[in-house]
């Protein structure tokens, strides 16, 4: 084992391991979600399967195997993306029209399996004929493209997710917002490194081991994924489907532009009534995972309505409503002579937030300033 083959194998074998551990907990748990975030740990595995043989000496791929078509660039982005959509909607299921996005793939793999079941005299009339020049570039086209289309897709679905759960959710650790982000971030990472040191190769003529660096990022974007997407909270009621959700905020703007603003009936006003009484007879902003149909439940209406009255007669979204309300119960903890003694997250923890970022961010939101500067200030004017 040397500094090049080491860290390869590392990730290699943590690769697989993940996809099987993500593959069972899926196929248990019955989670659609599990299983696609299993197969992109494996295709990430596929991709760092060429330098691990290759510097441990294992051969097989370029003897024996030499013109399988071994290639999963072109399955990235319809995995990604699907994974993306199973993971914000929990009655998300692959059904016949998602297989079209593995068209291309299916293509590539079955131009070059011809070839290779005719045995290595074929491959190798197709690996120095000039037509496999012309191919080459084309299928280089194709995979950048795919790798746009999908990401961008991803990112287009994190953005209208995001906003749509400012209005389902008061606990953004169950909704994912940074681990989204940051998948996306961590893909594209890997994909310029990838690039960079190919341009450098071609420009330079790299040696194997100077070749090496970029599947080195890969390593390390394997294990981040891997480790952090395991560990993903899997609410089970997300129900997110991006391509029809439209929030509150949407409709107002909708309604601004036309001209056809409304006054807020008398429904919306005992909507409003029933929402302050159930907050302060029940303090139902102290459950960590309340949301907005359960919230809808207890002031007999539906979540539509209750999150266009959250909007107008509050000018919130439901998630900055149930913090500000967290935001007032942890100030009045916090002024409690009886809980001197607590620290400030003990403090937020009783007033329902579930994490002290989630808390720090709500808080300096809302007031403007740190807890403690809060807290000092309003002990001066006292």
């Amino acid at each position: 084992m040397t500094i090049y083959t080491t860290p390869l194998q590392f990730g290699y074998f943590f690769s697989l391991i993940m996809f099987l551990m993500l593959l069972y907990r899926g196929i248990l748990q019955r989670r659609l979600s599990d299983k696609m975030l299993a197969w992109v740990m494996f295709l990430l595995a596929m991709e760092l399967q060429d330098y691990t043989f290759g510097f441990a000496g294992i051969n097989v791929l370029w003897n024996e195997l030499n013109g399988f078509p071994r290639g999963v660039t072109l399955l990235f982005g319809p995995v990604v993306y699907l994974y993306f959509r199973s993971q914000i909607n929990r009655s998300f299921r692959i059904t016949r029209r998602w297989w079209l996005h593995f068209i291309p793939y299916t293509v590539f793999f079955l131009y070059h399996i011809v070839f290779f079941v005719q045995g290595p005299e074929a491959v190798a009339w197709r690996q120095e004929s000039q037509m496999q020049q012309v191919l080459y570039y084309i299928f280089l086209v194709v995979q950048w493209a795919s790798y746009i289309y999908y990401l961008s897709a991803c990112l287009g679905i994190y953005r209208r997710y995001r906003r749509w759960s400012l209005n389902q959710f008061s606990n953004e650790e169950l909704i994912g917002f940074n681990w989204f982000r940051n998948f996306i971030l961590a893909m594209l990472v890997w994909l310029v490194a990838r690039q960079v040191m190919n341009i450098l190769d071609m420009v330079l003529d790299l040696s194997f081991y100077q070749d090496w660096w970029w599947n080195l990022v890969l390593v390390v974007v394997a294990f981040y994924i891997g480790l952090t997407g395991y560990a993903q909270p899997q609410p089970s009621k997300i129900n997110f489907e991006h391509a029809s959700s439209e929030t509150p905020e949407d409709q107002n703007s909708k309604g601004a532009a036309t001209g056809n603003t409304t006054t807020p009936s008398d429904k919306n006003t005992l909507i409003a009534q029933r929402l302050n009484q159930v907050m302060t007879e029940d303090r139902l902003f102290l459950d960590q995972d309340l949301n907005l149909q359960d919230l809808a439940k207890r002031v007999k209406t539906n979540s539509v309505e209750l999150s266009a009255v959250i909007n107008q007669q509050f000018h919130q979204n439901f998630n900055d409503y149930i913090n500000a309300l967290r935001v007032e119960e942890f100030i009045r903890l916090s002024q409690d002579q009886q809980r001197q003694h607590l620290t400030f997250l003990s403090n937020a923890y009783d007033a329902g937030f579930s994490s002290k970022s989630t808390f720090n961010r709500a808080f300096k939101k809302l007031k403007g300033t740190s807890p403690g500067v809060y807290l000092k200030t309003l002990e001066t004017e006292n």
